[in-house]
């Protein structure tokens, strides 16, 4: 399967990203955020790593929104070529370019968070305890009274917190647009794929996303 992985100037995980996916058996290959040329539609999965993209001036992804790969992104999702996934910037990015619903704010503490977290994955007929690292300031996720009815009406709620480490609505963790194939999280389970990583959990969430998805595409 091929994958692509989006970099934007800032981003810091397409290399962890690019590693982990290719050690699971992924074809992956880096789609820089300017190009041209490129053909989504190549592709069963496009991924927005995390990182800083554009240093997170103004606010997480508020820049990133306006590069032209977003244009052929919302392209591949109009024509469900495939499944977009957004780890953590790459989730502020698909929320503010008004891909997935809410916002990702401040961490409730005001500080930047970087630990292990325990996760419930819940997603018809998968449910799954995880360890995954965060890292992030801007991870307190919000919506509004309509956004949040629909993110509960079509059980978008995939991912949530045992603890709510950073202040997020109803404890969530990550969205999944079923209908549109695109999900986003603000955990790495990038960072938790080999034997030296304190969790190997990565590897159950990406079991998830090739059976659950990508083999239903």
């Amino acid at each position: 399967m091929k994958v692509g992985i989006v970099v934007f100037p800032g981003t810091n995980c397409e290399e962890d990203t690019y590693r982990a996916l290719k050690f699971l058996g992924f074809n992956c290959s880096y789609i820089f955020h300017n190009e041209d040329i490129v053909n989504l539609f190549d592709y069963r999965m496009i991924i927005l790593a995390g990182g800083f993209s554009f240093g997170d001036y103004i606010a997480s992804g508020r820049l990133a929104k306006f590069s032209p790969i977003i244009c052929k992104i919302k392209e591949y999702i109009e024509n469900k070529a495939g499944l977009v996934l957004g780890i953590c910037n790459g989730f502020q990015i698909l929320c503010e370019a008004n891909l997935l619903p809410g916002v990702l704010t401040f961490n409730n503490n005001n500080k930047f968070i970087s630990k292990s977290v325990n996760l419930k994955l819940n997603y018809k007929t998968w449910d799954l305890n995880l360890n995954l690292p965060i890292a992030h300031f801007e991870g307190n996720f919000y919506a509004n009274k309509n956004d949040f009815k629909i993110i509960k009406e079509k059980k978008m709620d995939f991912l949530k917190y045992n603890q709510n480490i950073n202040g997020s609505m109803d404890f969530i963790a990550g969205l999944y647009d079923n209908n549109n194939c695109i999900i986003g999280l603000m955990p790495h389970p990038e960072r938790a794929i080999f034997e030296y990583s304190k969790s190997q959990d990565g590897r159950l969430f990406f079991e998830f996303i090739k059976e659950n998805i990508l083999l239903k595409i």
